[in-house]
């Protein structure tokens, strides 16, 4: 059986003196073990912090992007995996929407990166996911299919294995709207046949995450659908109160 995971994407938002009041307002709100997986991505220049922070609690920590090179290098400004990972992250998020839509990047760096992180021992959370005119067009499934072909091309069946999949329509990232439980689950089984093509196990072990307006108000209703495995929240991972809502009805 799939374990449900929460995740909360803090984007860049937060200071250290915030960022340690919101960490411990959730771990009094969250029950002290949680029967799913909570890891926040807390801006790069605090992922330290947080990590030593949440180093003895159920809390895992991850970070919002890395360098798609492995190793060191003359990359003024990147931070790779391996580095991340020595501060204590476990996950890593790959091609979010932001990332694609303003700073140009490509399903095929989207895929180089988790490669990257997966030859760090971390897990790369890959997201997918289609604008309000790509649905408006009937287009959300090929979408989704074109992003995770160079995924398939670059990963191994065993790498394959490894990842976490997130689906964020891009029409409901901070907009207030959310995809229906229906549509997102519609989404969610295509994700999950893609994968079967190539190995069945995999794919029904797949953890494949909602994201677009997540809070406690709709997160029962999207977790209890089939494929639906947790979610990335983004703007609600800022209240503790409401983050551990949502993991108590991923509970």
């Amino acid at each position: 059986m799939r374990s449900f995971l929460v995740a909360g994407n803090w984007k860049m938002h937060g200071d250290s003196a915030g960022i340690k009041q919101l960490l411990s307002d959730l771990l009094k709100s969250l029950p002290a073990e949680p029967g799913i997986d909570i890891a926040v991505f807390p801006p790069s220049v605090y992922v330290a912090q947080v990590a030593a922070d949440m180093a003895a609690t159920p809390v895992a920590v991850g970070a919002q992007n890395v360098c798609d090179q492995s190793g060191q290098g003359a990359f003024t400004g990147e931070v790779s995996a391996a580095m991340l990972g020595d501060v204590g992250c476990q996950y890593v998020i790959v091609g979010h929407s932001e990332r694609r839509s303003l700073y140009g990047e490509s399903s095929q760096v989207v895929a180089a990166k988790a490669k990257a992180v997966l030859a760090a021992g971390l897990v790369p959370v890959v997201c997918v996911g289609e604008s309000d005119a790509e649905r408006e067009n009937g287009q959300t499934l090929d979408v989704i299919s074109a992003q995770l072909a160079p995924v398939f091309s670059a990963l191994s069946g065993e790498e394959l294995k490894k990842i976490v999949v997130a689906y964020e329509p891009v029409w409901a990232i901070g907009t207030g709207k959310t995809a229906s439980p229906e549509q997102a689950q519609e989404v969610h089984a295509f994700i999950r046949a893609l994968f079967a093509k190539r190995d069945e196990s995999t794919a029904a072990k797949l953890r494949i995450l909602y994201g677009g307006s997540v809070k406690a108000a709709n997160a029962a209703t999207l977790f209890a659908q089939a494929d639906i495995d947790g979610g990335l929240v983004g703007g609600a991972s800022l209240d503790a109160k409401e983050f551990s809502a949502i993991c108590r009805a991923a509970e």
